[in-house]
C-alpha cells in the first residue's frame, strides 16, 4: 500500500492495483489468470517483458522501467509513476475527465526516457542546492535547468528533449496529485525553438560513402552466392556428426584402427595461418569424425597412458605420411582468384570454430544485403519471420512488420529482387531461432536480440581479415549504421532511377522496386559524393553505348531513324573516314569517339541528340517555362515525332507498334467516351509519325 505523502494535494487518479497497460493487445501469457503485469502501485519497477510484444531489435532491459537512484525517493517515485501512467494511457477515463491532453507514448522504452530525465532533474537540483522536491521550485528554476544543460555542452536535440519533458509536466500538472511549478516555462515557444535546434528540412542522416558501399555489397553477395554452399554443407555435416556422437570412449581403439584403414580418411588439422605454414592435429574434430563427442579428445592427450600414447602415435604416423586435411567438414571449397593472382580455396579450412564464425558471417552478409538494397528499417528487418518471401502484386516481396510510429504493428510488404530472395534463404538456413530469420547464432533464450550496427561492423571486420584468402576488396572501416543504407538507396533510386548499380551482380529492376517502397522525401535528397561517383559512372556507360552504336553503324546495321539519327550517322562516318586516313585501329576510333562532341541522351521512347549547352531546335523548349538553374532539354515535354533532335532507335519501334494497336482498339471500341477517343486519335497521329520516320508499315 502506498503511503500518502504530506505534499499530495489529492489522491492519485489511478488505484494502486490498476494495470499500467490498458487499451493495448497483451501477450497470451499476460492474459492468463494470476499473470504478473505492471501495476500503478509497483514502486520498484514496471516489467513489460511477457506483457507487451517487444520489437526483435530491442533488448529486454529496455522493456523494464526501474525506479532506482533518485526515483527511490517517495516524492519523485510517485511523480514519475503518475507522469508515466498519464503518458501511457492518454485516453484513460480519469485522464479525460481531468482535461489533460498529452501526446502519449507508444512503447515502454519511451517511459525509460521519462524516468531518465526526471533522475537528471533531481540530481541537478541537489547539485545546485535547490529544495529536494519540485513543490518548492519555480518556473525560473526550470528555465535555469535548461540553461545549465546547454552550458554543459548538451546537444541541441538533447536539450530539446528535456524542454519537451518539462513542458509535458506543465501540461500534466492539473492531473498530478503532487505539486509542480505552475505554468509553461516557455509559453508560445516550441521545444525546438527553446533549444535553438535546427529546423532545416534537410535530413541529417548521411549516406554510406560509395567507397564503402560498393565493396561491402560485393562482399556480402560473394558470401551469399559463392561461399554459402560450402558453409551450409559444413554446417549440415557437423550437425549430423554431433547427433550420432557417442558420449563414452568405449571402443575408440578399434574404431580408430578401422578409420585409419580407409585410405580416403584424412586426419583433420587446424587451418594454417598462411598457405605455407604447417598445422597441428585438430584432436576434437578427429574425435567427432570417429563418432565420439568432441569433449572426449582427451583420449589422445595423456602421453603417460600407454593406450593414449598408442592412439596418438597412430594418428601422428598418418600425419607424417601426409594424410591430412584442413577441409574435413567441407571437402574441396569454391576456388577464387586472390589479390596476388593465385587461384585457391576461399578459406584456409572450416573447422567447428571457423564454422561458427562463418555462419555468423553469412547471417551478417544477408543482413547487409537486405538493409542495403530493400529500404527496410532496422526494426523491420529484425521482425522478418521464416518463409518471408511472398508475391505482392505479382512481384517478389518481403513480408514483415512496421514498428516505427505505430502501436498496432501492421504487416507490410517491401518489393525486392532475386539477390535478396537468395540472401533471405541463406539467413533462414543458418538461423536456429524457431521463428525469426535474423537471430543470434548462439542464444540461450529465444528472445535474445541483435544489433544491426554490430552486425555490419562485424561483417566488415570479418571480410577484411580474410581478404588474403577470399580475394575480396578491402572495405573501409567508416561509420555505417542501418538507417544510412535506407537513406543511400532512397537517394539512388530518386536521383538515378533508370540506372543499374554496378555492384558486380545484376540487380535487374531493384532500383524501380526500391523506389516503390515507402520513404520520406528527405531521404531522397542528393548527396555530393554519390553524385560525383555516379556522374562519372553514367558517363562511362553512355560512352559504351555510343561505342556500340558506332560499331553497329560501321558494320552496316541500322542504328536509328529521324533527323537526330542522321546527325549521329554523319559524325560516325567522319570518324570512320579519319580512322582510315590515319591507318588507325580500334584504339584510334575510341580516342576519336571520346573527343568528338556526340550528344546522345538514351531514353525509353527515343534518344535525344540535343546539345545541353545549346539545344537548338528542341521542341520541348518552345513556349516553356524553364526552371531556374536548368540547362538542356525538358524531358517531360519531349515530342519524338516533331523534334529535330529526336533519334528513334530500332529498340523503340516495338513500343510504338504496340501503342498504335492499343490506340486503334480504343478508337474502334464503341464504349470509349468521345473525349477519350479524341485523345487516342492524337496519340495515334504521334505514333504514326514516329513509325513513318522508320519506314515501318502503319
Amino acid at each position: 500500500m502506498i503511503l500518502t505523502l504530506p505534499q499530495q494535494r489529492r489522491p492519485p487518479l489511478f488505484r494502486d492495483d490498476e494495470p499500467v497497460v490498458q487499451g493495448r493487445s497483451l501477450l497470451p501469457g499476460a492474459r492468463e489468470p494470476g499473470a504478473v503485469v505492471p501495476r500503478f502501485g509497483d514502486t520498484e519497477f514496471w516489467n513489460f517483458n511477457g506483457v507487451l510484444k517487444r520489437p526483435a531489435n530491442v533488448n529486454a532491459s529496455m522493456w523494464k522501467i526501474c525506479f532506482s537512484l533518485e526515483l527511490v525517493d517517495p516524492y519523485w517515485n510517485l511523480l514519475a509513476r503518475e507522469l508515466m501512467m498519464l503518458s501511457f494511457n492518454p485516453r484513460h477515463p480519469a485522464v479525460l475527465r481531468s482535461g489533460v491532453v498529452l501526446a502519449g507514448t507508444s512503447a515502454p522504452s519511451t517511459l525509460a526516457q521519462i524516468a531518465s530525465r526526471l533522475r537528471t532533474a533531481a540530481r541537478w537540483a541537489h547539485a545546485k542546492g535547490l529544495p529536494a522536491h519540485p513543490d518548492a521550485w519555480t518556473v525560473d528554476d526550470l528555465r535555469q535547468r535548461i540553461t545549465d544543460l546547454a552550458a554543459e555542452g548538451a546537444s541541441a536535440d538533447s536539450v530539446m528533449n528535456h524542454v519537451s519533458g518539462l513542458k509535458t509536466l506543465a501540461a500534466a500538472a492539473p492531473a498530478l496529485s503532487l505539486p509542480w511549478p505552475t505554468g509553461d516555462p516557455w509559453p508560445g515557444q516550441s521545444a525546438r525553438q527553446v533549444a535553438r535546434a535546427s529546423s532545416s528540412l534537410t535530413l541529417s542522416t548521411p549516406t554510406v560513402p560509395p567507397a564503402t558501399w560498393f565493396p561491402l555489397i560485393r562482399a556480402a553477395w560473394a558470401y551469399i552466392h559463392n561461399f554459402a554452399p560450402d558453409i551450409l554443407h559444413a554446417d549440415l555435416r557437423h550437425r549430423e556428426l554431433r547427433e550420432v556422437a557417442r558420449l563414452s570412449p568405449h571402443g575408440i581403439d578399434a574404431r580408430l584402427e578401422e578409420w585409419l584403414a580407409e585410405p580416403e580418411n584424412k586426419v583433420p588439422v587446424h587451418a594454417p595461418a598462411t598457405a605455407d605454414e604447417g598445422s597441428p592435429v585438430n584432436w576434437a574434430l578427429l574425435t567427432l569424425l570417429l563418432g565420439y563427442d568432441p569433449t572426449l579428445y582427451t583420449a589422445f592427450s595423456d602421453i603417460k597412458s600407454p593406450k593414449k600414447r598408442r592412439r596418438r602415435t597412430l594418428v601422428l604416423d598418418a600425419v607424417a605420411e601426409g594424410r591430412t586435411t584442413a577441409h574435413a567438414l567441407t571437402g574441396e571449397l569454391a576456388q577464387v582468384v586472390r589479390a596476388d593472382g593465385r587461384t585457391g580455396p576461399w578459406h584456409p579450412g572450416i573447422g567447428p570454430q571457423a564454422l561458427f564464425e562463418a555462419r555468423t558471417a553469412l547471417r551478417d552478409a544477408a543482413f547487409t544485403l537486405v538493409v542495403g538494397l530493400s529500404m527496410m528499417r532496422d526494426s523491420e528487418i529484425h521482425e522478418i519471420l521464416r518463409d518471408p518471401v511472398v508475391e505482392h502484386y505479382n512481384t517478389p516481396a518481403i513480408a514483415s512488420t512496421k514498428i516505427k510510429g505505430t502501436t498496432d504493428r501492421p504487416g507490410k510488404h517491401w518489393w525486392i529482387a532475386e539477390p535478396l530472395v537468395e540472401a533471405l534463404a541463406v539467413a533462414e538456413a543458418v538461423s536456429r531461432h524457431p521463428e525469426r530469420v535474423f537471430s543470434p547464432i548462439r542464444a540461450t533464450r529465444d528472445d535474445a536480440t541483435l544489433g544491426g550496427a554490430e552486425m555490419l561492423a562485424a561483417f566488415v571486420t570479418f571480410v577484411n581479415v580474410g581478404r588474403d584468402w577470399t580475394g575480396l576488396d578491402e572495405i573501409p572501416t567508416t561509420y555505417i549504421r542501418p538507417h544510412m543504407f535506407r537513406r543511400t538507396m532512397a537517394m539512388l533510386t530518386d536521383q538515378f532511377p533508370g540506372s543499374e548499380i554496378a555492384t558486380g551482380i545484376q540487380l535487374k529492376h531493384l532500383a524501380k522496386r526500391a523506389l516503390a517502397n515507402a520513404t520520406t522525401r528527405g531521404y531522397a535528397a542528393s548527396d555530393t559524393e554519390w553524385a560525383k561517383y555516379l556522374g562519372d559512372a553514367l558517363d562511362n556507360v553512355k560512352f559504351r553505348k555510343i561505342k556500340d552504336l558506332y560499331e553497329c553503324h560501321t558494320a552496316g546495321e541500322e542504328i536509328g531513324f529521324g533527323p537526330g539519327a542522321e546527325r549521329v550517322k554523319d559524325a560516325f562516318d567522319q570518324i570512320n573516314a579519319t580512322v582510315k586516313a590515319r591507318n588507325g585501329d580500334a584504339r584510334t576510333a575510341d580516342t576519336l569517339l571520346r573527343t568528338t562532341r556526340i550528344h546522345v541522351r538514351f531514353g525509353m521512347l527515343n534518344n535525344c541528340t540535343a546539345d545541353h549547352t545549346n539545344p537548338v531546335g528542341a521542341v520541348c523548349l518552345e513556349n516553356a517555362i524553364i526552371p531556374e538553374g536548368h540547362t538542356g532539354p525538358l524531358d517531360e515535354r519531349c515530342r519524338p515525332d516533331r523534334c529535330a533532335n529526336s533519334m528513334i532507335g530500332p529498340e523503340h519501334l516495338p513500343i510504338y507498334d504496340s501503342h498504335q494497336r492499343k490506340q486503334l482498339q480504343l478508337i474502334n471500341n464503341p464504349a470509349t467516351p468521345a473525349c477519350r477517343r479524341d485523345l487516342a486519335e492524337r496519340e495515334l497521329d504521334i505514333t504514326r509519325n514516329v513509325l513513318k520516320m522508320s519506314g515501318e508499315p502503319q
